[in-house]
């Protein structure tokens, strides 16, 4: 699990990671937010990839020429991994939403 936190960036998994702790104190004391925060965590996960997609072609167009297909799908299978974490929190997020929603 370590590994995988390290793999998707520092700086990326360190916001999602307080933004799950901002989920759970949501929950104790606004059950209001909960919803948006996980919101959050999935924007944030999304634009983690997308500055990592960026920093690659920026990275192949500075070289001139394409890398070989395994390296490619390798950086994309890492720029997945704050997205899936942010969609992690997110899902999280709706089912204490729903647990914590009054019943008529």
């Amino acid at each position: 699990m370590f590994d995988l936190f390290i793999a998707g960036g520092p700086g990326a998994m360190s916001l999602l990671s307080v933004e799950l702790v901002c989920l759970f104190f949501a929950a104790w004391k606004a059950p209001a937010g909960v919803r948006e925060i996980g919101l959050l965590a999935l924007v944030t996960g999304c634009f983690w990839q997308f500055a990592g997609l960026f920093q690659a072609a920026g990275v192949v167009a500075e070289v001139g020429e394409w890398p070989s297909v395994g390296l490619l799908l390798n950086g994309f299978k890492v720029s997945l991994i704050p997205v899936m974490y942010g969609m992690m929190i997110y899902a999280l997020s709706l089912v204490i939403r729903l647990v914590q929603k009054p019943r008529i």
